[in-house]
Parts: structure tokens; sequence; C-alpha cells
């Protein structure tokens, strides 16, 4: 073979190299393919009239729990008068008055402040648990995924509300706003330890994984640059929908006596507080059950549209 053939030869291997992103360390595959995955999801979910509603309802009702008095028109929830007890919705007091005679759209809408705060506390303890948890057992497999998926089934043994419902009436965290979320948490982890468990073993034996390998490139490394990127997707899905979930579980455990305590203001206690005069005031009962529904349907929408848009079975 000539000294110019050879050469054509290294240059047709380099070319072929660079090609398939295996011969340069500078080649991010991962990173290419995860922006190209958010960029035709977002493609996807701007044409999804569910996407938008669940997205309005979602910003509306944070922007409710930011800003309670500019939806409350100004009205102070502590303001009663028992002169008003009872009294139904008019065009001047929207939602009417409780049983305390305190103005009932304030209230309702200050309900919104500790129900999304759990909500979000408990999916980002969740998120924490889950991703971490299911990454140490899905890459290192062996001894440490089988103790690992142990102590997960042992948490499925409690159902949700359940596990919180006994975790609460012990007394042991309190019934604060970080207790009632870190209650839901602790029995609302394993779920997205398994997606992202699942996805881990999926991905770590893929080319571009044994590339980085190779390429002397550290566990740790593998794990955060190359493995979980690939396995998030699911996982942000179910904490979208997992957060409409667990405003409906904070609104349970107290409508069950084990949540939230006056004078706190949620939405649950006002719906067992209501549901007690609900043949002569079912407008007590009434608005925060439709708020409360409202708030969970936003983000189970928004869930479900994340979820078609990130699998590519589902675009067209």
């Amino acid at each position: 073979m000539s000294d110019q053939q050879q050469a054509d030869l290294r240059k047709d291997e380099v070319e072929a190299g660079t090609t398939t992103g295996l011969a340069s360390p500078s080649v991010d595959v991962t990173s290419d393919r995860q922006n190209s995955l958010w960029s035709d999801a977002w493609k996807q979910l701007r044409r999804n009239v569910l996407f938008w509603i669940g997205a309005v309802l979602g910003l509306l009702f944070l922007l409710m729990a930011l800003f309670p008095k500019v939806f409350s028109r100004g009205a102070d929830p502590r303001d009663c008068s028992l002169s008003r007890s009872g009294q139904a919705p008019s065009s001047e007091h929207w939602f009417g008055f409780d049983q305390q005679g305190c103005d009932y759209m304030a209230n309702v809408v200050h309900g919104a402040r500790n129900s999304l705060i759990i909500g979000l506390l408990a999916v980002v303890v969740i998120l924490l648990l889950g991703v971490v948890v299911g990454a140490i057992s899905g890459f290192f497999g062996g001894w440490v995924d089988s103790l690992l998926s142990r102590v997960a089934d042992i948490f499925y043994a409690l159902p949700l509300i359940l596990g919180a419902l006994v975790v609460l009436r012990s007394g042991f965290l309190g019934r604060g706003v970080v207790a009632v979320a870190i209650a839901l948490a602790a029995f609302g982890w394993m779920t997205a330890m398994r997606l992202v468990r699942s996805q881990v073993i999926a991905v770590k034996s893929s080319d571009y994984v044994a590339a980085a390998r190779a390429m002397g490139a550290s566990n740790g490394r593998i794990l955060l640059r190359h493995i979980l990127p690939n396995a998030i997707a699911p996982v942000l899905v179910y904490a979208t929908i997992t957060i409409g979930v667990l405003i409906a579980a904070e609104a349970t455990l107290t409508f069950l006596g084990v949540g939230l305590q006056r004078p706190a203001i949620s939405w649950g206690l006002q719906i067992d507080a209501g549901q007690r005069l609900l043949r002569v005031a079912p407008h007590l009962v009434f608005f925060p059950s439709l708020i409360l529904t409202m708030t969970v349907m936003a983000f189970v929408m928004m869930g479900d549209a994340l979820r078609d848009a990130l699998d590519p079975r589902q675009r067209s």
C-alpha cells in the first residue's frame, strides 16, 4: 500500500470516528440527545390545549398563594362577625360567610398557600429521595440494589394516606406544614425511586456510557453527566402529577383531623367545618372543594401533557 493510500485510509477513519462521536472526547452525545428531546417536547406542548389550561390554572393558583389579598379583594380572613354567620353568597361577598361570620372568599384564597407549600415541599423531598436512592440502586446493582429495593418494598406496604396518618397521629413530627409535607414524602418516594432505577439500568449499558468509562470517567461523572439526564424525564412527569395528588392528600388528612390544625387556614379544614352545615349552607363545602379540584386537575393535566410530549410514540 502506497503512502498516499495509507494517508487516505487514516483520514477516512478519523472522519468515521467523528461521525459516531466515539473518537473525540469533546463530543457530548448525551447533551445533544437531551437538547433534541426537550426541544421536540416543547414543540409538542405548545400545541396541547390541555397543557395550556393546566399551566394557566397552575399559575393562577400560584399567584393566589403568593398574593392572596389581591384575589380576596382586600378582605381579611380573620375579620369575623357572628351577625353574618352562614350568610349565602352575594354580589358584594361572592363566596358568602362561614359559621364564624368570616369572609369565605378570603378564607378560601388564603387556603391556597398552605396547600401549595405542602405539595411542592413534599415533591422536592420525594425527588431528592427517589433520584438519589434510585440512581445508586440502579447503577451499582448487586446487594446494594437488593437492599434498597427491599427498603422501598417496606414503605410500599403502607398506602400514602394510611402511612402519613399513622406518623401524624403519633405526634412525633407535630401538625405543622413541614410535618405534613415530610409525612407525605416519607410514603411517596418509592415510585420515583423505581422509575429512576429502571431508567438507570436501561441507560448504563449504552454505548456512550461505555465510551465515557473507556476514556477514564469516574462513576460519579458517568452517573451525573451521562445517565441521570436520560433518566430524569419520567420522574418529572411523575412529580408534576404527584403535586396534585399530594395537595388532595393533605386536604384528606386535614379533613380526618390529623393534618393542619386551627388557626391554620386550609381547604381541608374548611371542608371539614362545612360538611356539618351542608344542608343549610352548602356553599361552605362547594367553594373550597371546587378550588381544590381545579388545583389538582391543573397539575394532573400538565403532567399528562408532559408525559405525552416526552413519549416519541405520542408525537404526530
